[in-house]
């Protein structure tokens, strides 16, 4: 282990003190070097940390150029990053980190009949491949982390995935670069006649030194690249000095891989290729990792254009997954091992016959014991989605202190190797006492294996580099790569000269000269790399000091190791435009420290320090937290389930103990309370919220912001309209009896919807008690009022197990209140039975709905008005328990089409969108998938579970969101009464 620099050494500090005041005067975009950004940057999605110096977000070329030109001024190394999703440890170093990922994200140009695009390094591959799609083109090289990689990334690894077989990696598909020389200057790389090479080798500076010496060095490596012909071809390691040679001189390409060694890309042009105009997949189902592997052959010989493995270890952690359980209970019986052969063609029917042509092949060979076909999108998306899973499940299965961890990840060898390879490889790992998942693409011979190991284990660092040694030597004896699309970086690097030889390496080593000879870029990757087992993450982390917590973190180790469980992979940084709800700050900033992972990495520095509860009220740990919106979706999304609303309750607790609760944080804190005192005083109470003076005053005073609009009470509040209710029995066998919860909203200021939840329950055949006297302390928790909360928490559970322990279902409206119950409460009273028990029996009154109309005890009468239902779910129902039950509740309705959107958080989140430094952000988070989708559908009708959700459409649309329970109560009972 390398020594590590005490933080903050005073000539160090006031060195860099001073590059980051000349940044600052240099560069446009933002500079920050604080101690948090640093650590939140010294580590990406390998298992390296090396604390950065600072971090730079250009805006553009002149901006990169700038902070090149600075760095090295002041003796500084720079360091280009897109996700930060390398394996390696690539985007890691001691030097100022250039994210691209936040300004420099664009397609700048598309050019449909050349099939080109122009393109910034932050822009993320799935954007790309969106905007092309229209002209039936996408980028080829496809990567799991398609949804999150950028495209400077890709060129970085020379990158590439399932399809590599068929249309090769970014190597193949990249025509040009704009980039920033190691002294400062841009220039373009990309192909040169003679001519060209000749002028730019009469120039200055660092360009024309790569156009004197490069073609020398190249000229005298001919004959030790000539020796290695033979290396297998799906290669992303060294130098491509063997393209090179090749012809024509093409810098672009050459530069393809080297890990922002030689040039830090400011723009490239890329290739796009058609989508297959048809696809059909074959899912070979079989007994064995080695059978599967086996019937690769027959896959290859029909033609399949890619094909991919999984083994079972993987399948069986699918199977355990709440998130991808539904994928595998897809599959015929209980297969050990998975084959997905994709066959492309022009047109269906041809697709289909070669899909065809394969299933009869195994079958004459007896591989396998199924082999379903999937012949559309629709069929095909699960399989695909569960072969992308395979990484996040690895990351989540471990053990404590357990890691999946990459080092001999991206190996590959000639596919008729790959059976005797793969069994040899697991002999190693058997070997030495490691278990791991197989999965990779098996049409271009790539294994990704990630043993579990914990580092902290005496020996178990020196096992590792005795397994990287062993498995490299075994590659490299089929004529394979220890290298094949993920890089070099820290974890590989240190072998480049056994793999490529002496003098190769040592061309290598005179490439990086004469490009880079000042050692500006990235130093320490590709070549001069120090050996694999230094600045490894673990061994670093000092042991957590001890903090009392709220919560309880004992499954996970204490609060500290639950937020270091995060994998750093970087699913919580996919834009917008693909889906899903992680992390809703992120998408609309787009800064790292907005994302789950940037803000797990800042709490592992904080609750590391000597004093982590004094560490987490700190102002800049507080800053990072801020934007965190609470809706819960890293607890289902994320692979590693990084509760981050849950550290965030515990930070505010943290803070309001060291600096005093502000008085907004009581406010809201307290809503149920002012609730009720609206309710009692409407509708004098609802005038403040229609005088403009009085907002003002209130947002000058109380941080509510002007703009959002208050909700309105009722004097006629739930428990008033339940004591008035008329019968609603439905004369079948009566169910039982359950609970109903009178939150804060259905309680006081929508009794409406509380009162029709009721009698949809009665009439299914419920005997319903209205509990209003107990609060979930959902407010108080979001606001960090942890001891309030507790005492909240246990009046609730005190008032309501005695119901729950008979089997009565504690039912209610609102998804935040009901899920509180389930998810916070028991960690909350710690081993508390009857907590645990009130958990078990609460149910959204939408799942208890549709469980009476999928039996029949609810029934709706008529044919409906046909409209369609839009439907979006709140962050925390899809969190914890998902939506499945609202939808089918939505689908009873007669006539009715039903589409859930694929929204994201809707950006109110509870009190969030009500505060004024905020409000904002809660309306550009709303304004990015949300509003599109109401204003798109104008005669649809427009549902939403959440109080929060129900208020944010109406304010950024203008359109009414009901209850479900709205729609069916009006089905069920007719207009007149509702």
């Amino acid at each position: 282990m390398t020594e590590v620099k005490p933080e903050g050494a005073a000539p160090e500090r006031g060195a860099r003190r001073e590059l980051e005041r000349a940044m600052r005067g240099a560069v446009g975009g933002e500079v920050r070097f604080d101690a948090y950004t640093r650590h939140i940057y010294a580590t990406d999605a390998s298992m390296y940390q090396i604390t950065p110096v600072g971090v730079v977000f250009p805006r553009d070329a002149a901006d990169v150029e700038a902070a090149v030109a600075t760095a090295r001024a002041h003796g500084a190394a720079v360091l280009p990053r897109g996700a930060g999703t390398s394996h390696c440890g690539q985007t890691v170093g001691e030097a100022v980190v250039l994210d691209f990922s936040r300004h420099m994200n664009r397609v700048l140009e598309l050019d449909p009949g050349a099939g080109r695009a122009r393109v910034q390094p932050g822009l993320v591959q799935d954007e790309l491949n969106r905007a092309a799609a229209p002209h039936g083109l996408f980028f080829a090289p496809d990567t799991s982390t398609a949804n999150r990689a950028t495209l400077g990334g890709m060129i970085g690894n020379n990158s590439c995935g399932s399809r590599s077989a068929a249309f090769g990696m970014t190597i193949d598909h990249v025509h040009g670069l704009n980039a920033v020389l190691s002294d400062g200057a841009s220039v373009h790389l990309g192909a040169e006649d003679a001519a060209e090479t000749a002028a730019r080798a009469a120039s200055g500076g660092v360009d024309g030194a790569v156009h004197r010496e490069l073609p020398r060095i190249l000229e005298e490596a001919r004959g030790a690249l000539a020796e290695q012909e033979a290396t297998f071809w799906r290669r992303a390691g060294g130098y491509r000095l063997d393209r090179l040679a090749e012809g024509p001189f093409d810098l672009a390409r050459f530069t393809v891989g080297s890990e922002g060694t030689l040039c830090v890309v400011t723009e490239a042009e890329v290739g796009l290729v058609p989508k297959p105009a048809a696809t059909a997949m074959v899912v070979g189902h079989f007994a064995s990792t080695a059978e599967a592997i086996g019937a690769t052959e027959e896959a290859m010989e029909a033609g399949a254009s890619a094909i991919e493995l999984v083994d079972g270890f993987i399948l069986d952690l699918a199977r355990r997954s709440p998130e991808h359980g539904h994928l595998v209970r897809r599959l015929e019986g209980e297969p050990r091992a998975l084959l997905f052969a994709e066959f492309y063609a022009e047109d269906a029917g041809e697709a289909a016959a070669a899909a065809e042509r394969l299933r009869g092949l195994w079958r004459k060979a007896g591989r396998g014991y199924a082999a379903p076909r999937a012949a559309t999108d629709a069929e095909q998306a699960p399989f695909r989605a569960l072969r992308k899973a395979g990484l996040g499940l690895l990351m989540a299965a471990g053990g404590p202190n357990e890691r999946s961890l990459a080092f001999v990840e991206d190996t590959a060898v000639p596919p008729e190797h790959l059976a005797e390879y793969t069994a040899r490889f697991a002999e190693i790992l058997d070997r030495h006492g490691l278990r791991a998942g197989f999965y990779g693409h098996a049409s271009a011979g790539c294994l990704h294996v990630r043993p579990f190991m914990d580092l902290s284990r005496p020996g178990q660092v020196a096992t590792m580099r005795a397994v990287a040694e062993e498995v490299m030597e075994l590659a490299l004896s089929y004529g394979g790569v220890n290298s094949s699309e993920h890089g070099d970086g820290l974890a590989r690097g240190e072998f480049n000269r056994r793999i490529f030889g002496d003098r190769v390496y040592a061309a290598m080593r005179e490439v990086k000269r004469v490009f880079d000879p000042d050692g500006v870029l990235n130093p320490g990757k590709v070549v001069d790399v120090p050996p694999m087992t230094e600045n490894l993450r673990t061994p670093r982390l000092p042991v957590a000091p001890p903090l009392r917590t709220h919560f309880d973190f004992a499954a996970e180790g204490g609060m500290r190791a639950a937020a270091d469980r995060c994998g750093r992979i970087g699913a919580c940084r996919r834009p917008h435009t693909s889906g899903g709800v992680m992390c809703p700050s992120f998408m609309a900033t787009r800064e790292e420290e907005h994302s789950t992972r940037g803000r797990a990495n800042a709490l592992v520095k904080a609750l590391s320090e000597a004093d982590p509860r004094a560490a987490l009220a700190e102002e800049r740990v507080q800053e990072v937290l801020d934007l965190c919106l609470e809706c819960k979706a890293c607890k289902s999304e994320c692979p590693m389930s990084v509760d981050m609303a849950t550290f965030k309750s515990e930070a505010l607790s943290a803070h309001y103990e060291e600096n005093g609760v502000p008085l907004r944080a009581r406010v809201f804190g307290a809503i149920r309370t002012l609730n009720r005192l609206g309710s009692r005083t409407a509708p004098l109470s609802n005038i403040p919220g229609r005088i403009a003076p009085l907002r003002a005053l209130m947002e000058r005073v109380v941080g509510i912001d002007r703009r959002r609009p208050l909700p309105v009470f009722h004097s006629s509040d739930l428990a008033r309209r339940y004591r008035r209710r008329a019968p609603a029995g439905g004369g079948g066998a009566p169910m039982g009896e359950v609970v109903f919860l009178a939150d804060s909203f259905t309680g006081y200021t929508e009794p409406h919807i509380g009162i029709k939840a009721i009698r949809l329950l009665e009439r299914a055949g419920w005997s319903v008690r209205l509990e209003t006297g107990v609060c979930c302390g959902r407010s108080k928790i979001s606001k960090g009022l942890l001891d309030g909360a507790r005492k909240d928490v246990t009046r609730l559970v005190e008032a309501l197990a005695p119901d729950a322990e008979r089997g009565a279902y504690i039912v209610g409206c609102e998804p935040s209140c009901v899920t509180t119950l389930m998810d916070e409460h028991p960690d909350l009273l710690r081993g508390d039975e009857r907590a645990a028990t009130v958990a078990r029996q609460a149910r959204l009154v939408d799942d208890l709905l549709a469980d009476a109309l999928d039996e029949g005890r609810l029934t709706v009468p008529g044919d409906g008005d046909g409209r369609r239902v839009l439907f979006h779910g709140h962050c925390h129902q899809k969190a914890v328990t998902g939506t499945a039950g609202t939808m089918r509740l939505l689908r009873h309705l007669p006539g009715a089409g039903v589409e859930e959107l694929d929204a994201g958080c809707c950006g109110m989140a509870g009190s969030f969108g009500f505060e004024a430094e905020h409000y904002d952000l809660s309306m550009a988070i709303g304004g990015q998938r949300l509003f599109p989708a109401v204003r798109a559908a104008p005669d649809a009708r427009v549902c939403a579970t959440g109080v929060s959700c129900r208020q944010q459409i109406s304010h950024g649309t203008g359109r009414t969101a009901l209850h479900p329970v709205e729609l069916l109560y009006e089905a069920v009972f007719g207009p007149e009464e509702g």
